[in-house]
């Protein structure tokens, strides 16, 4: 079994999670491979007495490996989708943040849920991505790909911005608004949720609009299907604005073009039978304590 580890962070938390991991190693016939950086920031702290295998990049892995695991919160997850791309390799998340959509294996019940995982007791959802073209610009990076969620907002102003919107040519609304996010199921929860957005299961086919603090009053979120091809121009006062791929930003400048897609590809989501959609509902967003449900 090869499984890829990614992580951001040295921290104890962080160390006590890879112990684990390695401890695996041996009576599982496990090759572990770590992330570069990840690697680098082990060696201050922590250096396994095996020569561990590294990758730097998505060219380093390829469709033998059976799991990447991530180790911090769901920012963490995120970033990891640069290394995995279209190889349809699964990821699962160890949460060691704060809330944790999408990191959601328990350190606290870390080794009985490793256990699980390292034996292919695990199922797997796929995720739809969110491609964005922006023609003539060569800023936006190489890998253009959001699985939470894009986002145009405003940049050194605390003026309003206008985000002219068309959804598969036909013209649905200028927004005033300090911002637009186009968010994913996955994304649903997120940054999109604290604007107001709607909750969409990560199965639905859909996406959502939601404006950031729209000067429109009756300016709404709004459900579409993943298949629309959602084209933004943005104007203002300043003669750009940022535009966000999950936690990723790049400026552009007014009047650009920017056309947001389902990607051609989807990310393979790993989790535990016991760690649904529903339940982590549940349990983040504090549902099960209206004292009524007792």
């Amino acid at each position: 079994m090869k499984i890829a580890i990614y992580s951001q962070s040295s921290e104890n938390q962080t160390i006590k999670v890879v112990k684990e991991l390695f401890s695996l190693a041996k009576p599982h016939d496990i090759e572990f491979y770590i992330e570069n950086s990840f690697y680098k920031l082990l060696n201050t702290k922590f250096i396994s007495q095996e020569k561990l295998k590294i990758f730097s990049s998505y060219k380093d892995l390829n469709s033998s490996f059976d799991l990447m695991i991530t180790i911090g919160g769901d920012g963490t997850l995120l970033r990891s989708i640069s290394f995995v791309r279209d190889l349809e390799i699964p990821i699962i998340g160890i949460n060691t943040g704060r809330l944790g959509f999408l990191a959601t294996l328990n350190q606290d019940l870390l080794h009985s849920e490793l256990t699980k995982i390292v034996a292919g007791e695990y199922k797997i959802e796929n995720r739809t991505l969110l491609e964005v073209e922006v023609k003539g610009n060569k800023t936006i990076s190489e890998f253009a790909i959001a699985l939470n969620e894009v986002t145009v907002g405003r940049k050194n102003t605390t003026s309003m911005i206008k985000i002219k919107t068309n959804l598969d040519g036909e013209y649905l609304n200028s927004y005033w608004a300090d911002g637009l996010i186009i968010s994913t199921p996955t994304g649903s929860t997120g940054y999109s949720l604290s604007c107001g957005g709607p909750i969409m299961s990560p199965l639905s086919q859909t996406l959502s609009l939601t404006p950031i603090a729209p000067h429109n009053l009756n300016a709404r979120p709004l459900v579409i299907s993943d298949e629309t091809k959602i084209e933004l121009s943005v104007s203002g006062r300043e003669k750009s604005h940022l535009v966000s791929l999950d936690s990723r930003i790049i400026s552009l400048e007014n009047e650009t073009l920017i056309t947001i897609k389902k990607a051609k590809f989807k990310i393979n989501i790993a989790y535990l039978e016991e760690n649904t959609f529903y339940k982590t509902l549940r349990n983040k967003l504090l549902w099960g304590e209206d004292k009524r449900n007792l």
